[in-house]
């Protein structure tokens, strides 16, 4: 099935592997702010990635999708329909940062995208790169996986403005129905969690570790005080562990009751830790977290303070992937003082881009962009954010650093 770019449709088997063409058609969002830069530099590096990886064999016909500013300015809309129905069509896609207002106005695009598309599973990789100037003494020893829920928690968007008429007939109702005595002039907010989403979350995580030999999963959640929302998030994790993956699965208990801390061949250890302690963990003992699995507003916390630890969210890859459908993203926001100016760091879209030719199967090109990029930092060839943090450094612009990655790509 072919597009008017000259390329073909990326299809999904009845198994739901993906069918990929050796030119397939990937939809980009070029992004707000910054995006403008980073995005070309990006796509610069894919390019030259997968023409040196596959010999010039394969390739990708891109196909640009209007969103936000630019959205808006072509078709008075920030997020349309179409634009939705094309990156279900193409199955894979990726996207620049964009805008929000903060308190105001319209709704998050980005949340817009996940939940209109049933894009549940954050994942965002944590990994060292080395060179990269870290707070930490030991930034080497963080290489985490997070699995963020993405379609509710918080981030459904239930609530109500304090003095509204909907906050008041809220509170009303709690204090008439169920006896919970709030302030009048509160605003009001509904968290739910499920069972389905939370199951369907915890089963890619488990998989994605089982299909990569990693040793364990850990349940984040604050069920010491939300017992039914996110202690519930906990024990419908240990029980698709347990049903689905009974076989390949042990938990902590039992990992030092029956086998004295020593894990069986093939098997992942499923755990659980308190939010807050686990914020404490991956700093004092990040060795012992390889996967982490947890309810959306605690993913949005601790896969931004895991980038932190290895550099900050500059170089923090991240993708949002359904059952259906897979977008790819910067992981940082639009910092529209500097668009324009050919000057931010375009890593995190770059090892986004990595990410998703992983997805497609295309590994050989995807571990030509690391190791060239890691190269280029290990050369102290960097942006002004690098730059100004490694001494010795040479300062180069945007589209300089995705030209030097290129010209490291063996």
């Amino acid at each position: 099935m072919t597009d008017n770019n000259k390329g073909e449709l990326i299809t999904l088997a009845a198994d739901g592997s993906l069918q990929v063409p050796d030119r397939p058609v990937i939809p980009f969002i070029e992004g707000d702010g910054i995006g403008r830069d980073i995005w070309p530099a990006t796509r610069v590096v894919v390019d030259a990635a997968v023409k040196v990886a596959y010999d010039g064999n394969r390739s990708i016909a891109w196909k640009e999708l209007l969103v936000g500013e630019k959205g808006h300015a072509a078709t008075g809309e920030w997020l349309s329909d179409k634009v939705l129905e094309d990156i279900q069509r193409h199955v894979v896609a990726i996207k620049g940062p964009l805008t929000t207002p903060v308190g105001r106005g319209m709704r998050s695009l980005n949340v817009s995208i996940r939940q209109k598309l049933d894009l549940y599973a954050c994942v965002r990789p944590v990994r060292y790169i080395e060179r990269v100037p870290s707070p930490l003494r030991h930034p080497e020893k963080i290489d985490m996986v997070v699995f963020r829920e993405n379609t509710e928690d918080l981030y459904a968007g239930i609530e109500w403005e304090a003095g509204s008429e909907q906050a008041r007939e809220v509170i009303d109702l709690l204090r008439e129905k169920m006896g919970f005595n709030l302030p009048a002039d509160s605003g009001i907010g509904i968290k739910p969690i499920s069972k389905t989403n939370s199951q369907r979350l915890v089963a890619r995580a488990i998989t994605y570790a089982l299909e990569n030999n990693l040793p364990s999963v850990t349940l984040m959640h604050k069920g010491n005080i939300m017992k039914f929302t996110e202690g519930a998030f906990r024990n419908w994790g240990y029980q698709v562990a347990r049903e689905r993956f009974g076989g390949h699965t042990i938990t902590e208990d039992d990992l030092y009751s029956k086998y004295d801390g020593r894990c069986p061949e093939g098997k992942v250890v499923i755990k659980d830790r308190i939010a807050d302690m686990l914020f404490q963990q991956v700093l004092l003992r990040p060795e012992e977290f390889s996967v982490i699995a947890t309810p959306n507003l605690n993913g949005d916390y601790i896969s931004d303070a895991l980038a932190a630890q290895v550099g900050g969210l500059g170089m923090a890859p991240g993708a949002n992937i359904g059952d259906k459908c897979a977008v790819f993203e910067a992981t940082h926001g639009t910092a529209p003082k500097y668009a324009g100016q050919d000057k931010v760091n375009p890593g995190s879209l770059i090892l986004s881009a990595a990410m998703m030719l992983d997805y497609l199967g295309w590994k050989q090109a995807a571990d030509v962009i690391r190791k060239a990029l890691q190269a280029a930092i290990r050369d102290a060839v960097v942006t002004y954010d690098l730059a100004r943090q490694i001494d010795g450094a040479r300062k180069v612009s945007c589209s300089r650093f995705a030209r030097e990655i290129v010209e490291r790509m063996g």
